[in-house]
């Protein structure tokens, strides 16, 4: 197994989880918790793989739904007997931010894309599955919320990843480089609430 495919298929599972959280706090149904998991998790990579006009990876590989389920399952079980943590929904989130976005910069690196369109789909990626989570759940997207750290947490990484690999780092020290940097700077947002500066029109 690829360490694409191996980020690949952690993120899925850690966005599903994301997704499963925020359906239990709607006080969604079993099925409409495996929906919200569902698209949080392959959201952000579908819109990446129809902007490079291939076919969605989770139509012919059946592992991405199955790993969508379980990660549902585990949640459900998890919160019907411990309450989870205040702060559970945001770890979830930026762990798969993380993984997500370095997983997708990869994918659109092998596809033969320029650096830029490398960066602009991996951060795709990332955020896409969460704008569509938090639209569904009636919530402002993370991605939208003001002044704060989140899909530039992962400009910041992926850039990161290109530069490393360009100076000759190998492509796996590089990655998980890129991901350590994304995960930090977005635990140190949610823990400092640290924001970028708010653009305001005094009229």
């Amino acid at each position: 197994m690829t360490l694409v495919r191996i980020l690949d298929l952690t993120g899925i599972g850690v966005f599903a989880v994301s997704g499963a959280l925020a359906a239990g706090r709607k006080r969604l149904d079993l099925l409409g918790v495996f929906v919200l998991a569902s698209v949080t998790a392959i959201g952000g990579g579908t819109i990446r793989d129809l902007l490079l006009d291939r076919s969605p990876v989770w139509l012919t590989d059946a592992t991405y739904l199955i790993v969508i389920s379980v990660a549902v399952a585990i949640t459900f079980a998890y919160v019907r007997w411990r309450r989870p943590p205040l702060a559970s929904l945001l770890v979830a989130d930026a762990l798969g931010l993380a993984l997500f976005s370095v997983a997708g910069a990869q994918i659109a690196e092998n596809a033969g894309v320029p650096a830029t369109a490398v960066v602009v789909l991996g951060t795709v990626t990332g955020v896409g599955g969460g704008v569509i989570r938090d639209v569904l759940s009636a919530e402002i997207p993370f991605v939208l919320r003001r002044g704060n750290l989140y899909a530039s947490t992962v400009i910041v990484g992926i850039t990161a990843y290109l530069a490393l690999e360009s100076i000759g780092i190998a492509r796996q020290t590089a990655s998980l480089t890129g991901m350590a940097l994304i995960a930090a700077v977005r635990f140190a947002a949610i823990r400092w609430e640290l924001a970028l500066p708010v653009f305001e029109v005094n009229e």
